[in-house]
């Protein structure tokens, strides 16, 4: 017999990582695999104690560190177990990982200014890839659930543009995720998921990450 559930009652709830020393010193990180600071830690764990109001029903990370470990932050408060799904980490920086946002106006003013690391993802790629992971996840939570994806900035904005639909040329639209804030996404009754909160968690603060040619300013 084929299920039949509600439309209109799943919901994902995208997070971003807390923040690390690359952050503070404005690198670009990339898939280089640098852990929370302390403030990061901390970060994670403010956050994961109002995120479990959402009720969350599963939790998926990137496998890198910082993403791992807000997520465990969580799941020290859920019981929840966390996946991971490699198909999460953060853009592939190429050059750029490691470099500062001065380094790269200096060395790559051409490539910064598309904002196309030499050597690493387009944002397409990274797009597709991204979004296809949340897609697969989505396909597995059942019609009540609330699932929790924790990665990184770059990953999730795209990711999120393609789970929307919008067209490429509006993908600059949607601003970045400060460390430890979130985007939620409910589902709409014909199947598909409206952006309800973006960026939330924390009042405005500056986004310090990999995800915008303002890096470095």
């Amino acid at each position: 017999m084929t299920e039949t559930r509600t439309p209109g009652k799943r919901r994902l709830v995208l997070w971003r990582h807390g923040q690390t020393t690359w952050n503070v010193e404005n690198r670009f990180q990339g898939k280089t695999d640098v852990p929370l600071d302390d403030t990061g830690r901390a970060q994670a764990r403010r956050a994961a104690a109002l995120l479990t109001a959402l009720r969350p029903t599963a939790l998926l990370a990137s496998p890198l560190q910082r993403a791992a470990d807000t997520a465990q932050a969580l799941a020290d408060l859920t019981g929840l177990p966390v996946r991971h799904d490699r198909d999460l980490i953060e853009r592939d920086g190429g050059a750029w990982e490691g470099l500062t946002g001065a380094e790269i106006r200096e060395r790559y003013p051409a490539e910064r200014a598309i904002w196309q690391p030499p050597g690493g993802e387009t944002s397409a790629q990274v797009a597709k890839r991204v979004g296809t992971a949340l897609e697969r996840a989505l396909d597995d939570l059942p019609p009540d659930g609330v699932l929790v994806v924790a990665s990184h900035g770059a990953a999730l904005r795209l990711g999120l543009c393609h789970l929307l639909g919008l067209p490429e040329e509006t993908w600059e639209h949607l601003g970045g995720l400060s460390n430890c804030c979130w985007s939620v996404l409910s589902e709409r009754r014909d199947g598909g998921f409206r952006l309800t909160e973006h960026n939330a968690g924390t009042l405005p603060e500056p986004v310090l990450g990999d995800d915008s040619p303002a890096v470095g300013r």
